[in-house]
């Protein structure tokens, strides 16, 4: 079974990050890292072809500069290969715009499968994976807490508020997977050291068949106007019981409409 997985590779959270003045976007310079929702992924994808028996995991990434090291990462735990979407022209490519290149890069790698994160932790749409699948013309099935693979069918325990829905379907189809859905693996020496020589396929947009208009700035549906500091939390109110206290409570919870 062939499956690719969606990784993105993010700057370093623990470094102070910066916007562009001119774009007001996040400035992805230097080293860029594996998502660690995207670890989440790529482990749910190797166990899946090591228990079909064969097939290999594919990674699917998009970034300035030819940044390869969030991939390095994911090949050092066991994938096989990527294929990475780098292009100057990507530059402020919005939700819609990346799932337009990560749909034409899966396509080259034919997957009986596609699996993704619920959403990156550097921008929070959630929405890129399901816009992937439409373009793709495939399913999806999201949120997903476990997975299961057989007889040309994915059956997926999918993550609700009130517990979980079982949903059946099948391949090829997209499923994003939730934290904790499997427990990734530490890449070991050997696959560090393997890694280094494991193939990357660079492409451009051009490759892919789509147009600089299509993506980057030029293409993206929504704009960043302003950036602002979050405001300060505000010291809460302090209630003294004098004998009041409940009805001060609950007077204040009836101004929040909680009550």
């Amino acid at each position: 079974m062939n499956v690719v997985v969606c990784v993105k590779q993010i700057p370093d959270p623990a470094a102070p990050g910066s916007l562009d003045p001119s774009t007001k976007t996040l400035v992805r310079e230097g080293k860029l890292i594996l998502d660690d929702s995207d670890a989440y992924g790529v482990e749910m994808a190797l166990q899946l072809a090591e228990r079909a028996g064969g097939g290999e995991v594919t990674l699917v990434s998009m970034a300035p500069n030819g940044e390869t090291s969030g991939l390095r990462t994911a090949l050092a735990m066991g994938a096989a290969k990527a294929i990475l979407v780098s292009d100057d022209a990507l530059k402020g490519s919005d939700a819609l715009s990346t799932a337009k290149v990560l749909a034409a890069a899966i396509k080259r790698a034919e997957p009986d499968l596609v699996v993704a994160a619920t959403e990156s932790t550097d921008g929070y749409t959630g929405t890129t994976p399901v816009q992937v699948a439409e373009l793709l013309g495939l399913p999806s099935v999201t949120f997903a807490k476990s997975v299961d693979v057989a007889d040309g069918k994915v059956k997926v325990n999918r993550q609700t508020e009130a517990g979980y829905d079982e949903v059946e379907c099948a391949l090829p189809v997209v499923i994003t997977v939730t934290a904790g859905v499997v427990e990734p693996r530490y890449p070991s020496f050997k696959g560090i050291m393997a890694a280094k020589s494991k193939p990357v396929e660079t492409l451009t947009v051009s490759d892919l068949g789509l147009s600089a208009d299509e993506v980057g700035l030029k293409g993206a549906r929504q704009e960043m106007i302003e950036v602002a500091q979050a405001e300060e939390r505000k010291a809460g109110e302090i209630v003294v019981d004098e004998g009041d206290a409940h009805e001060r409570v609950v007077a204040f919870l009836d101004e929040l409409k909680l009550l």
